[in-house]
């Protein structure tokens, strides 16, 4: 079990997520082209591509670096709104990792949550929106949960993956209020959020990467 989120934890995270945007790339696309721009498995693929290339020049350096490099990339390369939404989610995760060689469970939790609070900030979506708000607020608030518990960080993320797929799945007979979808009205409800669905992979991404 991973005591210590370093710089090798965390490049094992954004991979492992890399890794799950290829491989649903097209799902993420499909759920896109119902409510959005059909292209958010495209865009996040072609900036998590970006991301693993960033981060081979960066070696040694500390988990915030590697945060804020991720940030900036995905704001470079990410279409649409989510560049700007994963690119502020991962400088915040930056600005609050610090200096710090490692993280322990409670201060990547922090990180996690100041992630989300960017995502909050600069979309101004709350929960019930249809964004990917939806899932990452249970599922921060599971992990912080979870912790408090007593449960270590391995066994905490698997139940923020619990609940950031709950989140995921409640989007589906939401009405879009926020974003190119709640332009559809209505007709948004009945289809599960891209955004939501992409960032449960994050959470996924972090479990599998960090837990283990």
């Amino acid at each position: 079990m991973t005591h210590s989120v370093d710089a090798a934890a965390v490049t094992a995270w954004l991979r492992e997520f890399a890794r799950l945007v290829a491989e649903n790339k097209g799902l993420l696309t499909e759920l896109d082209s119902a409510i959005g721009d059909a292209d958010h498995g495209t865009n996040m693929d072609r900036g998590m591509t970006a991301v693993l290339a960033a981060l081979d020049g960066e070696a040694g350096k500390s988990p915030a670096a590697l945060l804020k490099r991720t940030g900036m990339t995905l704001v470079s390369t990410v279409g649409g709104a989510s560049g700007p939404l994963y690119g502020t989610a991962f400088l915040r995760m930056a600005a609050a990792a610090g200096d710090a060689d490692g993280l322990d469970a409670g201060s990547f939790a922090k990180v996690l949550r100041a992630g989300l609070d960017g995502v909050v900030a600069r979309g101004k979506a709350e929960v019930g929106d249809k964004t990917m708000v939806d899932a990452l607020t249970p599922a921060v608030d599971a992990l912080d949960a979870a912790l408090a518990g007593g449960q270590p960080l391995g066994e905490a993320l698997p139940a923020a993956v619990r609940a950031a797929e709950q989140g995921r799945e409640a989007t589906i007979p939401l009405v879009a209020r926020k974003g190119r979808a709640s332009y559809l009205g209505e007709r948004s409800a009945g289809h599960q959020d891209p955004g939501a669905t992409s960032v449960t992979m994050l959470v996924a991404a972090a479990a599998k990467a960090l837990g283990a």
